[in-house]
C-alpha cells in the first residue's frame, strides 16, 4: 500500500488531508517541518509527497528543489501563492503538480491518484517495447530513460512528456496536447508549465549526449527529432 507523506505545519489541513487520504486507502504520514520533511521524503516507502509552500525550517520550494536533486518521488505542492510566477517557480523547482489554497480535500485526493497513476504505481496492461532514437532509449515498461546506456534521472512528469514525444518521433505536439497527456485532460493549470518541464528535460538529456533531441517548433509546440530528421528548427 502506498505511503503518502504530508509536509504541512497547519494541523487542521494536515489532519483533514490525512483523513481523506486514509479513507481513499493510503497509508499516510505527516510532518510539520521542512527539514524533517526533506529527510522523511527520501525514505523508500514514500510513494508521493504533499508539500506545503510555507513551512518552518526549509520552505516548500527549497524542500522541493533539494528533494528533486536526489529523488523522483512525485511532489504535489500546496500553495496560497496564486501568481503565475510563483506557480511556475514551484514547477521549475521540480513539483509535478500544485493545488492552490483554499482547496477541496477531494481534489487533493484526485490529484494524488492521478500523479501515482502517471508514475506507474498502478500501471497495468501489456508490456510495451522500449523506444530507441539514436543513443536515447525510453523504456515504457520500466519507465526509465537512458542516454548511451546511462540512466537519466527524470521526474514522473518529465518522463510522461518524454514518453509522449518518443512514441511519435518527428511529430509536433502543441502545448495543449502535452498538457493533456502529461497532466491529464482535466488539468486547469498553465500551458507555460510545459515549457519549464521541457527545459529541465532537455538539460537532463543533454548531460549524457551532445545531441539535442527536443526541438521547438515556433508557433506550434515541441517535437522529438527523429534520428534521420535534418530540418532546421530552434533548439
Amino acid at each position: 500500500m502506498s505511503l503518502v507523506l504530508i509536509v504541512e505545519d497547519d494541523d487542521v489541513v494536515a489532519e483533514t488531508l490525512t483523513l481523506y487520504l486514509e479513507h481513499a486507502g493510503y497509508n499516510v504520514a505527516a510532518v510539520r517541518d521542512g527539514n524533517v520533511g526533506l529527510q522523511r521524503a527520501q525514505q523508500p516507502d514514500v510513494a508521493l509527497v504533499v508539500l506545503d509552500w510555507l513551512l518552518p525550517g526549509l520552505n516548500g520550494n527549497e524542500v522541493c528543489r533539494r528533494l528533486r536533486a536526489v529523488s523522483n518521488v512525485p511532489i504535489l505542492m500546496l500553495t496560497s501563492r496564486t501568481s503565475e510566477d510563483d506557480r511556475v517557480r514551484g514547477l521549475e523547482g521540480g513539483a509535478d503538480d500544485y493545488v492552490p489554497k483554499p482547496f477541496s480535500p477531494r481534489e487533493v485526493v484526485a490529484r494524488v491518484e492521478a500523479l501515482l497513476r502517471r508514475a506507474g504505481e498502478r500501471a497495468t496492461g501489456p508490456r510495451a517495447d522500449a523506444v530507441r532514437i539514436g543513443d536515447l532509449e525510453v523504456d515504457i515498461w520500466r519507465r526509465e530513460a537512458r542516454v548511451r546506456g546511462k540512466a537519466v534521472d527524470l521526474t514522473p512528469t518529465e518522463f510522461r512528456l518524454l514518453e509522449t514525444l518518443a512514441r511519435h518521433p518527428g511529430r509536433t505536439f502543441t502545448r495543449e496536447e502535452l498538457v493533456a497527456r502529461a497532466f491529464g485532460p482535466d488539468y486547469d493549470g498553465l500551458e507555460r508549465t510545459v515549457d519549464s518541464h521541457i527545459t529541465n528535460l532537455r538539460r537532463k538529456l543533454a548531460a549524457g549526449s551532445t545531441r539535442r533531441y527536443i526541438h521547438t517548433v515556433h508557433g506550434m509546440g515541441y517535437r522529438l527529432r527523429d534520428v534521420d530528421d535534418r530540418r532546421l528548427e530552434s533548439p
